[in-house]
């Protein structure tokens, strides 16, 4: 029984389905220090967890997946999804339980496939919030190219804990790349999954204030 509350008491505080924001509303601050290069050529980078999720249960379609594909079709970019060689479990305890060890080990778990960064001006980058981090497997895309001149626009998922800071993990780890930390977009897991309406509105306001 104790074991049981601890678990739903992890599971509340660091949500992981592919499960995002803590409101529908997107984190948007002014800052015009950074050119978006809206006319550049556009990529959607993303990882999203499918099977069961918090909050949401069992979906075909990752949360994050959802968020990634409104961006693309509004902006017109093209899209590269992060898939671990090694999936994650389906199970949600199971996985949550996965992405805790790789976190607390470094891991940088193989991936299939890759995409030529180089031939984009501005990249948008989405993942869930996995305990306050980015799953292991977005920092093995990460660290595996250069991002010098390369605009990264980071879009979340999450069930309350919002960005948590990855925003800043991903400005230290794309080395080279404006990163705009203060216009990135963090969509609630549930939202996303259950009301697309809602989160494909609020897609195209962010959108919009970036510029695009």
């Amino acid at each position: 029984m104790i074991r049981k509350i601890i678990s739903v008491a992890l599971s509340a505080m660091f949500s992981l389905s592919g499960v995002c924001s803590c409101t529908a509303k997107p984190t948007v601050e002014t800052k015009n220090d950074i050119d978006m290069k809206t006319d550049g050529k556009k990529l959607v980078v993303f990882f999203s967890h499918a099977g069961e999720n918090y909050n949401v249960g069992v979906i075909e379609k990752g949360n994050t997946r959802i968020i990634a594909d409104m961006i693309a079709d509004a902006v017109g970019a093209d899209r590269f999804e992060i898939v671990p060689a090694k999936p994650y479990p389906v199970n949600y305890n199971e996985c949550i339980e996965v992405a805790k060890d790789e976190k607390q080990s470094g891991a940088r778990p193989a991936i299939n496939g890759d995409v030529k960064i180089e031939d984009y001006d501005v990249i948008f980058l989405g993942y869930p919030n996995w305990w306050g981090e980015m799953p292991m497997c977005v920092y093995t895309f990460i660290e595996q190219h250069d991002w010098t001149g390369k605009t990264v626009i980071p879009f979340i998922t999450h069930e309350g804990s919002g960005m948590g800071g990855t925003d800043r993990k991903i400005a230290n780890a794309c080395k080279g790349a404006d990163v705009a930390v203060c216009k990135g977009l963090a969509v609630q897991g549930k939202i996303a999954q259950e009301q697309q309406e809602v989160a494909g509105e609020n897609v195209d306001k962010w959108l919009s204030k970036l510029g695009f």
